[in-house]
């Protein structure tokens, strides 16, 4: 087992707060939203976190997840579960984006992809405070990570996901454990049902910030980031936004480094990434308000990026605006040519909601939204090998003549 989860951890967690209202919670006890109805958020006690330890002894440790436990919620080693979160790469794509283009390749996690984050954390603070029953709306990732994780630590899983939800992604969150249960509807609609169940008291909601744990695991990713790139920030980060846990979490990750005086009051700018046929973020920061209205006849090939109605919207708009960026929306033309792009370029494999963000980074550039010398972060948020790819057909008969000059 890696060392970094047999070691002591100490936990700085103090409190709760409702990213509305700031509103207190105690920590160490069940809750799903604030009263306010909106997500809660994990507060630290960071004066002694930096007295503990420095960013120099945190840099030496085993590249993982876990080599961030002072700044992670978990109090008793034992309700750790894992299954390997390695620190995933930074891939530069200089054909197809450019030279000082680099995507987080998430589809390095278990799983497949980066809902391995969040799920971990969430799974294991379910785990701590005595869960034994969740149920989960999912486009598919989040519904196979979830699986996992709660299956190996022995909690019964039940997830509803839309019908038109990948074959591969249905498939590996019942070969996991769960019960998995195909809807008529979009994730909201499946939301809905698991918040019925949840109200009735058959199972714990695990929807996208429906409980306060999952933006802790996802906030790893902006602490990688700065360590990976010397405890500074990129310039630029293109994140793929559907309930945007990830951005909330990064944005959270940021302001906690600098508390810690790890890193200067530098932010990149956060790029909220929407497909134009589920755009209600998009719609939202464009009319400057702060709450998104539901996406009627959502629709695209990013399934993980379709969703209607996000509970963390203020959240998500906050962060872009605070960064100085923007909400943006490309068509899925854009997002399959630019996952063509990257594969017959510069061999990366992008999912469809990871080419959304090579699409969207062209579509800034050409709008001087970007520099073409700054340094520019696209997340990939799963790996390519869960979606369809076009067919390749060709076909030799070796007792035939072979034309070698066609081969």
């Amino acid at each position: 087992m890696n060392a970094n989860l047999t070691a002591d951890r100490p936990t700085f967690v103090t409190h709760l707060e409702c990213s509305l209202t700031g509103e207190r919670y105690a920590a160490d006890q069940l809750h799903g939203l604030s009263r306010a109805g909106r997500p809660l958020l994990v507060r630290y006690d960071l004066d002694a976190v930096a007295a503990t330890v420095s960013r120099d002894a945190l840099a030496a440790r085993e590249t993982d997840l876990w080599r961030w436990r002072e700044l992670l919620p978990v109090r008793r080693t034992e309700n750790i579960v894992s299954l390997g979160e390695v620190e995933t790469p930074l891939v530069p794509i200089a054909r197809s984006g450019g030279p000082g283009v680099l995507v987080k390749d998430e589809g390095r996690l278990p799983t497949g992809s980066f809902k391995a984050r969040g799920l971990v954390m969430a799974v294991a603070m379910a785990r701590e405070l005595g869960v034994t029953r969740i149920a989960m709306p999912t486009n598919g990732n989040a519904g196979a990570a979830l699986a996992a994780y709660a299956t190996r630590c022995g909690i019964e899983t039940i997830v509803l996901c839309p019908e038109d939800t990948p074959e591969v992604n249905v498939r590996e969150i019942a070969l996991q454990g769960a019960r998995v249960w195909r809807v008529n509807g979009l994730i909201d609609d499946c939301g809905a049902i698991v918040g019925k169940g949840a109200a009735d008291g058959r199972w714990f909601d695990f929807s996208t910030l429906k409980e306060p744990y999952r933006i802790e695991g996802k906030k790893t990713m902006g602490l990688e980031l700065a360590a990976q790139f010397g405890w500074e920030l990129p310039d630029a980060i293109f994140y793929p936004t559907g309930g945007g846990t990830g951005l909330i979490g990064m944005w959270k990750a940021f302001d906690e480094l600098e508390r810690l005086g790890w890193i200067g009051s530098k932010r990149p700018r956060m790029y909220a990434v929407q497909a134009a046929g589920c755009a209600p973020i998009v719609k939202a920061f464009e009319d400057g308000v702060e709450h998104a209205e539901r996406w009627e006849d959502a629709s695209t090939v990013a399934a993980g990026i379709r969703v209607p109605r996000a509970v963390g919207d203020f959240l998500i708009l906050r962060a872009v605006r605070e960064s100085g960026g923007r909400a943006l929306a490309v068509d899925d033309g854009e997002i399959l040519r630019a996952v063509d792009d990257a594969a017959r370029q510069d061999g990366l494999l992008l999912c469809p909601e990871g080419g959304a963000t090579l699409a969207a980074y062209r579509q800034a550039k050409a709008d001087g939204l970007v520099g073409a010398d700054e340094r520019v972060v696209l997340f990939n948020c799963a790996t390519g090998l869960k979606y369809p790819m076009p067919p390749a057909d060709n076909w030799l008969d070796r007792h035939g003549t072979i034309d070698f000059d066609a081969l």
